[in-house]
């Protein structure tokens, strides 16, 4: 268990700097386009890439691949799953190149379909276009990334893989930077500039996992595209990913196509989803990409108890960082947003729009981390499909609720519906494994989660209060004074949250830390 939340520590930590380094990208990103046209296209430029990534490559890809190759490296050994994974990446590869080719010259299909709302606005149209081909080639990097990142995680390297979207953080702020040294530049060239910032942010990640490969001394051949046993084997378990994934991306798709419709709608759900994506990114994801390969060697191994142990576990400190996280969310959304992004171009407006989105968005925060945590007892098992079918019911409700919310809520109707679709896959993917014996709560986590939850509350409650206390110096004055009253508010919720939880039982956290000293 030690190693698990070490191992846990390091993808959060990497995640972590990524998620804060995130923020200060898009402070910068909101203080220079703010909620108009260039943000706009900017976020649908940007998702298309991210779009067909996630549906090729990171779920699906990495959900099949990585059983198969910790197959491969326990039965055949490195020279065995070299050999695997030069299959792979040349087919991979060719598939990413083909896409990239296909999808440059259909471009302004592509954006007419996921944007129809910018077609009448032609300067827009252009400019996202634009911006998009540019970016397009993210896909190619990302995914070899994704590829690199599973072999690294299965030889239980967590960390480069982890740190290397920190780089992305890393060069748009160089960009921002350059933007700002030049001065008033228009519109066309400020989204240039940023979309060619995506473009070489995905060659730099790509570089270091693949540095870091070589650090651990596994190769991977150069091969041409074959399709071999173990290729389709993969596709065999793939497909059901992609389809799932692809399930996901029509959600995320329609959000942004009705999202269209109304102006300045993508730029909110755009940063409202940044801020909500931290404890997301540092809990979910971190617990996603070590129990994969960690089960999947307990599984292997007959240690059937020792399995349900970390799942036990994993959604324990899945809970204990996400409930109080989204009553924060809940409680103080508007604080949050003013301090971090209301600036330059990002209006008064565009702070209570963005707040609202965020709201809705903290309802299935839990669910979404939750998500990450259950979805590996099916991975680990090769049983993709399964996920499938879960993924294609919230997909209903998603899409169904995002048609009857909008009308009524605005933007705020596709967060909410994308909230409450979380919850639907969640509650399937848990009632499941736990009817087929996969997966059952324990004695401490039942225990745990009742005071987690009062603690939660308490905690809300303490945060309420003091949000009232510090009103004049969270909205009013320089950015300084109101970014450590933030801060402020923000470390008095965690230790309020950590003194409720020891009061309660919930989680001896005084015994852990002598334990700590003694070691």
């Amino acid at each position: 268990m030690s190693s698990l939340i070490k191992n846990f520590a390091k993808v959060g930590g990497a995640t972590l700097l990524s998620r804060l380094l995130g923020f200060i990208r898009d402070v910068m990103l909101a203080a220079t386009v703010g909620t108009g046209p260039v943000a706009d296209a900017f976020v649908v430029a940007f998702r298309l890439p991210n779009l067909f990534r996630r549906l090729f490559a990171e779920g699906a890809f990495n959900s099949a691949f990585v059983p198969l190759f910790a197959r491969k490296l326990e039965e055949e050994g490195q020279s065995g799953a070299r050999q695997f994974a030069g299959e792979v990446g040349a087919g991979l590869l060719s598939v990413l190149l083909l896409i990239t080719a296909l999808a440059q010259i259909a471009m302004p299909l592509l954006v007419m379909v996921l944007a129809p709302g910018y077609g009448s606005e032609a300067e827009k149209f252009a400019l996202t276009t634009l911006m998009a081909r540019i970016t397009f080639p993210y896909l190619i990097f990302m995914s070899l990334l994704a590829f690199v990142s599973g072999i690294l995680n299965s030889l239980e390297r967590f960390f480069m893989a982890a740190f290397a979207p920190v780089m992305l953080n890393v060069v748009m702020i160089c960009v921002f930077a350059i933007i700002w040294i030049l001065g008033d530049l228009s519109d066309r060239s400020t989204g240039i500039m940023l979309a060619w910032g995506v473009a070489v942010a995905g060659v730099v990640q790509l570089l270091l996992v693949l540095v870091d490969l070589r650090q651990v001394g596994f190769s991977i051949p150069l091969k041409r595209p074959r399709f071999t046993k173990g290729v389709k084997r993969l596709l065999v378990l793939g497909v059901p990913g992609v389809l799932a994934g692809g399930i996901t991306q029509i959600n995320v798709t329609v959000g942004t196509i009705i999202a269209s419709l109304q102006e300045s709608a993508n730029s909110y759900l755009y940063y409202a989803d940044r801020v909500y994506q931290l404890p997301l990114g540092v809990v979910g994801i971190a617990i996603g990409v070590v129990l994969l390969p960690s089960l999947t060697r307990q599984l292997r191994a007959g240690e059937n108890e020792a399995a349900l142990h970390a799942q036990n576990r994993s959604m324990e400190f899945a809970l204990a960082l996400t409930l109080p996280a989204a009553l924060a969310l809940l409680i103080i959304p508007d604080a949050i947003v003013a301090v971090l992004f209301q600036r330059g171009a990002f209006s008064g407006e565009a702070v209570a729009q963005t707040a609202a989105a965020l709201r809705a968005f903290a309802l299935g925060l839990p669910a979404f981390v939750l998500i990450k945590m259950l979805s590996p007892g099916y991975f680990a098992r090769e049983d993709t499909k399964t996920p499938m079918h879960f993924a294609a019911a919230s997909m209903v409700v998603n899409v169904g609720l995002s048609l009857a919310l909008f009308p009524l809520l605005a933007h705020v109707g596709i967060a909410v519906a994308t909230a409450v679709a979380g919850w639907v896959n969640a509650a399937l993917l848990g009632v499941s494994l736990w009817r087929r014996g996969h997966f059952q709560l324990d004695a401490a986590l039942l225990r745990r989660v009742p005071l987690l939850l009062l603690a939660s509350t308490l905690m809300g409650g303490v945060v309420y209060f003091l949000e009232g206390a510090l009103a004049a110096y969270l909205w009013q004055g320089v950015f300084a004074v109101r970014f450590a009253a933030l801060m402020a508010l923000v470390l008095a919720g965690v230790a309020s949250f950590v003194l409720f939880v020891q009061l309660s039982g919930a989680v001896d956290l005084l015994g852990h830390m002598k334990r700590m000293l003694r070691r």
